[in-house]
């Protein structure tokens, strides 16, 4: 009898996956940063799950428990990260489902990979945003104070590589400085449009269940 093949896409396949194919097309490698949007994510998802009654108080409090082990074992060095399992997502409920049983099993009810990791990287991207938002304001703040006592040092303005006004350094400085207001204005607009919650999308076109998706948000 020919061997099934392990894979979660892989229903409509008899043989089992090459294991370079697995190497080549699995994402763990890098998208295991992700781990901590992808547990608060499900944390969320749990959460409504249980409150539109397709998970019981019980096994939405076992999923949470679980995920909040899994995240203490990531953030220690201990999670076992398997190529087999592709990417963050399966590793994450494989992992849960070792901790809870069928409870772990019930936690992908209406959602798919492809909401989730869009969720995943909105919620990694907003959180990147907000950091470089932060650094962006505290060189601005070094380089005003840079200009302050720089108001008065002389230095050459150039133009097509020969000098032609005489400028003041501390002036320059603070056309870095909107410089970066420019850049702090596209990133608050880069925020603005990510911010939004694709969970309930599921693989393609919705799902059938009755999930609340303005509460997962």
């Amino acid at each position: 009898m020919t061997k099934k093949t392990n894979q979660s896409w892989g229903g409509r396949f008899n043989e089992p996956t090459d294991e370079f194919v697995k190497i080549f097309g699995a994402s763990v490698f890098f998208d295991k940063i992700l781990a901590p949007y992808d547990i608060q994510g499900s944390v969320a998802h749990a959460i409504m799950l249980s409150e539109v009654g397709i998970l019981t108080s019980d096994e939405k409090d076992q999923i949470i428990e679980g995920l909040n082990q899994i995240s203490d074992e990531i953030n220690a060095g201990e999670f076992e990260w398997s190529v087999a399992l592709e990417d963050v997502h399966m590793n994450i409920e494989s992992r849960l489902t070792a901790i809870c049983g069928d409870a772990g099993k019930k936690l992908h009810t209406g959602r798919s990979r492809n909401d989730q990791v869009a969720t995943d990287i909105r919620l990694y991207l907003r959180d990147q945003v907000d950091a470089i938002s932060v650094e962006i304001k505290r060189l601005q703040l070094a380089l005003l104070d840079l200009s302050e006592k720089e108001a008065g040092t002389i230095l050459p303005g150039f133009t097509h590589l020969q000098a032609a006004q005489p400028v003041s350094f501390g002036h320059h400085m603070m056309a870095y400085f909107e410089m970066l207001s420019r850049d702090a204005e596209r990133l608050v607009d880069c925020r603005k449009r990510m911010n939004s919650m694709p969970l309930g999308s599921a693989a393609l076109a919705g799902t059938t269940y009755p999930i609340n998706r303005e509460r997962t948000a």
